[in-house]
């Protein structure tokens, strides 16, 4: 096990390299990914030949094998780039996809597809999210059915972020249609070209941009039973397993995307001059600012103290929601309060704040809305409180 120093070493290193890298390979052609709708795959490889994929992938597999501290890091340095489809497109790869191989995969699954997948060049989506169902994992339709050695899936899904240029897709479905959805579901790997199975659409999102989302369409897709990943009919249990480090990475994301649009904000606010003086002379303008950034902070330490429990192994279910519940509600209210003070400058596309407001509605939806998360603190309510 590492020494604390010697992990706080490490993470500042790669939170420098990721600085660095995102400064020098995304801000510039951030712009650029907007237009085109995604984000070029060669970026991709390069963080993976820099070991950022592969951060929370076992020393044994050939990655890094650090814990939910690295993803806090990698969430909140891609968050800082302001271009948050950028963002969710790398953190979906990372820290919402690929870790279900990496957990459940067999040894054979491990050797065929995880060396693409922590390399760049096999880009990941998980598939779970279907029309009408939203969060309600245990409401999932598509259906899967053995058929000797193969399953057929039909169905489709909603929502998929890297739909539209991924290659490899975890994908749920139901296998037990007489049991209750959350005995019914198993995961399955298919791969991009599988007869059966297509992109029915591009989505046009109002924010994320540069994120490809799709919805996917299985009609009679062939499965061989070897792709089946984990066991059959626990599916729900993986998904639920997962959700902590997806919604933890996305409040991460959040908090960043917020700071630096206060950073921006403060920056705009003491260069604009309005009756004589820069706006930061303002008093109601200099006290929001400032109330904004104590709840940032305040919220920081939160996504940083449950990445902390769940590196401990903490049973950490209650802080993972509130982190998204908040994050995704405060990440929103910091943008408003930075497009009103940019004024009109804040309404335009040219500006990245109005970019980022825009990118920011939907953290309070994706990954489980805010209402569901309430609901996740409202079980654990007294627990919370006991300790």
């Amino acid at each position: 096990m590492k020494s604390r120093g010697r992990l706080r070493e490490e993470h500042d290193l790669i939170r420098a390299q990721l600085r660095r890298f995102v400064e020098e390979k995304v801000k510039p052609h951030g712009p650029q990914w907007e237009q085109a709708g995604f984000v070029p795959r060669s970026v991709l490889r390069e963080m993976g030949e820099l070991g950022f994929l592969s951060l929370r992938v076992p020393e044994a597999l050939g990655g890094s094998g650090l814990d939910a501290r690295a993803s806090v890091i990698l969430a909140e340095e891609v968050g800082r780039s302001t271009f948050g489809g950028f963002a969710i497109t790398v953190l979906v790869h990372t820290d919402m996809a690929s870790p279900h191989l990496v957990r459940f995969g067999s040894k054979r699954q491990h050797e065929r597809y995880l060396p693409g997948v922590m390399a760049g060049r096999t880009i990941t989506a998980v598939a779970v999210t279907e029309p009408g169902t939203g969060s309600d994992v245990a409401g999932i339709r598509t259906r899967a059915v053995r058929d000797g050695d193969s399953y057929v899936l039909n169905g489709a899904k909603m929502f998929i972020t890297n739909g539209v240029h991924g290659d490899l897709y975890f994908v749920a479905a139901r296998t037990d249609p007489a049991a209750k959805g959350s005995r019914a579901l198993t995961m399955f790997m298919v791969e991009k070209g599988t007869p059966g199975f297509h992109v029915g659409r591009a989505l046009d999102k109002t924010g994320w941009r540069c994120s490809d989302t799709a919805e996917l369409v299985f009609e009679d897709c062939r499965v061989p039973s070897e792709n089946v990943l984990g066991e059959e009919n626990r599916g729900f249990y993986a998904i639920m397993a997962n959700f902590q480090t997806e919604r933890l990475v996305i409040g991460a994301m959040a908090m960043a995307e917020a700071r630096e649009a206060l950073r921006l904000t403060f920056e705009h606010v003491n260069q604009r001059i309005a009756f004589g003086v820069p706006l930061w002379e303002k008093q109601a303008i200099r006290q929001r600012l400032s109330r904004r950034l104590a709840e940032v902070e305040a919220a920081r330490q939160l996504v940083h103290h449950t990445a902390s429990l769940d590196a401990r192994g903490v049973d950490c279910v209650a802080q993972v929601s509130m982190v998204k519940a908040l994050a995704g509600d405060l990440v929103n209210a910091v943008l408003y309060d930075c497009v009103q003070f940019h004024g009109g400058m804040g309404f335009v596309r040219e500006s990245a704040i109005e970019r980022m407001a825009r990118d920011a509605r939907v953290q309070a939806i994706g990954g489980g809305a805010s209402e569901v998360m309430l609901e996740e603190i409202a079980k654990r309510f007294g627990q919370v409180l006991s300790d």
